[in-house]
């Protein structure tokens, strides 16, 4: 059921510091340790499920990037933003490769992003494992999901991964695999949660960004060097995702048992104004080159 690392999932290194204890608090209620490596302080989740035993921990309806489902005032908030949101991304892309290309959307989830970015113009494929994400991004999206990413014949000028790569238990392969399928000159956009964040640090073990055990890395901006160099990336851009400060304040307070609205937005405000010097945001959005 479950496996323990014995080295860092990045670096290889073996030694590791205690970091926290946190709670399944959508799904099983059990408790995962969190450890730290101490040559290039990636936090990770060990033991962690077995790879087999990962898809029991994401069956819930409250998992709304796989059911869409706005059943909470969370979710509900959450939806509203994410409209926001993605045209922001799709912005960005339309940026970086000045106009309309290929697009490959790692881990789609419900199919929103690729929905929109079709719209606008690009070839815009997407991946999910999840079935029940799966289905209904296909819904929205016909003939638009692959089911190896592999085949597809041609490279893609931007492959997007929006809180994607920190829920993968084949770190290493999944990388590789998207590295081969970018284009020469195309860009890697991983989004992560971070747990040096001003909200991190004070909601501890109740941080929702730890998302244990669906989130398998918690990285920081020195571990992502250290990943970077192991894939051997070009790190070009580090850039804020502002809105989920307050989302992760939000279900982090519902975590701790209170559900204070205001509370949350006032320290998701705390921690966006704090990161202004750090650049420590809730979540950042990390952009590559090979």
């Amino acid at each position: 059921m479950y496996e323990k690392l014995e080295e860092c999932p990045v670096c290889k290194h073996s030694q590791f510091t205690n970091h926290l204890i946190c709670d399944d608090h959508s799904v099983s209620g059990e408790s995962f340790a969190l450890v730290k490596c101490k040559k290039c302080s990636l936090v990770f989740t060990n033991p962690r499920p077995e790879q087999g035993a990962l898809p029991d921990y994401y069956q819930s309806d409250q998992y709304i990037s796989h059911t869409d489902k706005g059943n909470s005032l969370i979710n509900f908030i959450y939806k509203l933003v994410r409209k926001y949101t993605i045209r922001r991304k799709v912005k960005l892309i339309d940026k970086l490769n000045r106009g309309q290309g290929s697009l490959l959307d790692y881990g789609c989830g419900t199919g929103d992003f690729i929905k929109t970015a079709n719209k606008k113009g690009w070839h815009a494929y997407g991946y999910e494992p999840d079935k029940d994400a799966q289905n209904i991004a296909s819904s929205k999206n016909p003939d638009k999901l692959l089911d190896r990413i592999e085949n597809h014949k041609d490279q893609f000028n931007i492959i997007t991964a929006w809180h994607v790569i920190e829920h993968v238990s084949e770190l290493n392969k999944t990388i590789k695999t998207l590295k081969k399928q970018l284009a020469t000159d195309g860009h890697l956009i991983i989004a992560l949660p971070n747990h040096k964040s001003y909200d991190a640090a004070f909601y501890k073990e109740y941080w929702a960004g730890y998302d244990v055990p669906r989130h398998l890395y918690h990285f920081d901006q020195e571990s992502i060097k250290s990943f970077a160099t192991k894939f051997k990336l070009r790190l070009i851009h580090t850039l804020p995702m502002k809105f989920d400060s307050y989302y992760v304040s939000m279900l982090s307070e519902k975590y701790k048992g209170k559900s204070n609205l205001l509370n949350a937005l006032k320290i998701g405000l705390n921690s966006n104004n704090k990161a202004i010097k750090t650049n420590d945001y809730s979540s950042l959005i990390y952009i590559f080159k090979k």
